[in-house]
């Protein structure tokens, strides 16, 4: 087993193991009191192939179980949904002795994190994620929320989990394309600071060092977090690809997946470093040529316009400035600030290459 501790103002570990689905009672009974109920939200994908397996460990460890589930997909992230969890969890009289299990990918954590950072003014919770997106980067580091109509995660909170348990032998149900938006992650956690790791990945045949690759995007992210839990400073990095992914995921009306937006991004946010002359190495070629050989899209299907609108809303804008995280080599990247009004020709200089469908 792979042990990560996360030091944030309240810390905990991440665990990584196979197995570790059927042993959730038992690590959860040394964070949570016994007894407590454990309030399951996942969706209904999730819900069919696990819930019953966690519920039962929890319960064997001597918890109280309840659940819900909602439709899968990124268009449940809504206030609506999340409304209906903490209806769900004031009629299971859930208490502050009781904890929230946020079962499942990056959706389900995203809105049972929010939810348990908001009922009763906060709550504990325990992540359990199933797709690889949410094993390497959306389960650790406390961000929780769900999207608006008009952009991306711009209602949430900072609420750490007092436990994350990985169970890579989860991955292995998951669709090729879901656990492609993964690995669109865990290249990033490469092109940030880690180039033995984008090697490995680049080659597109690395599963029998799953459990490692996990850990170790864990742990690199865990350091950003342990050096910036509220996103104000060195957290930023993190966004590599985020800014022009969450542009082209809210155009696309959340059709096109997070990971393959970040994918896409990485892409700009290489050729944006080459033009502007950021870049101290040829970036495009290798960093789309590992995401397409992980089966991940590297155009937008939209025009820039379009994209600068949605750019424009992003929750990252501070003041009259927009951050974009650009590559200076497969390993290190910067920080570059842009003026609100430049951001068009930022895009148009990511773009340049011209869009074609994903």
């Amino acid at each position: 087993m792979k042990t990560i501790r996360v030091e944030s103002g309240m810390p905990y570990d991440v665990l990584v193991a196979r197995g570790l689905l059927d042993r959730a009672g038992e690590f959860a009974s040394a964070v949570f009191p016994r007894g407590a109920t454990a309030a399951v939200v996942t969706d209904g994908t999730v819900e069919s192939l696990y819930a019953a397996r966690v519920r039962a460990s929890l319960e064997a460890a001597g918890f109280r179980t309840v659940g819900t589930a909602f439709p899968s997909g990124e268009r449940s992230k809504t206030l609506a949904t999340y409304g209906e969890v903490l209806s769900f969890l004031a009629a299971s009289h859930v208490t502050r002795h009781d904890f929230v299990v946020a079962l499942g990918g990056g959706v389900p954590g995203d809105l049972a994190g929010f939810a348990a950072a908001t009922y009763l003014r906060g709550i504990p919770f325990l992540q359990i994620p199933t797709t690889l997106l949410a094993a390497v980067d959306s389960s650790v580091g406390g961000k929780t929320a769900v999207d608006l109509p008009e952009g991306k995660n711009l209602a949430g909170a900072f609420h750490q989990p007092r436990l994350v348990l990985c169970d890579p032998g989860t991955l292995a149900t998951l669709p090729r394309e879901t656990f492609a938006d993964g690995v669109a992650e865990a290249v990033k956690y490469g092109v940030l600071q880690d180039r033995a790791l984008f090697d490995q990945l680049a080659g597109g045949d690395f599963g029998k060092d799953l459990d490692t690759i996990i850990a170790r995007c864990v742990a690199i992210k865990a350091d950003f977090v342990s050096r910036d839990e509220f996103d104000r400073g060195a957290r930023k990095f993190l966004n590599l690809g985020h800014t022009f992914g969450h542009a082209v995921e809210a155009a696309s009306g959340f059709a096109v997946s997070h990971g393959q937006a970040v994918a896409i991004g990485m892409v700009a946010a290489a050729r944006a470093a080459e033009k502007l002359g950021i870049a101290q190495e040829p970036l495009v070629e290798p960093i789309a040529a590992a995401l397409e050989a992980n089966g991940l899209p590297v155009r937008p299907p939209f025009a820039v316009g379009t994209l600068v609108e949605y750019a424009l809303r992003d929750k990252k804008r501070e003041g009259g400035k927009l951050a974009f995280v650009l590559p200076e080599t497969i390993g290190r990247c910067r920080l570059h600030e842009v003026p609100v009004e430049e951001v068009p020709r930022v895009f148009e200089t990511a773009l340049d290459a011209g869009t074609q469908g994903c």
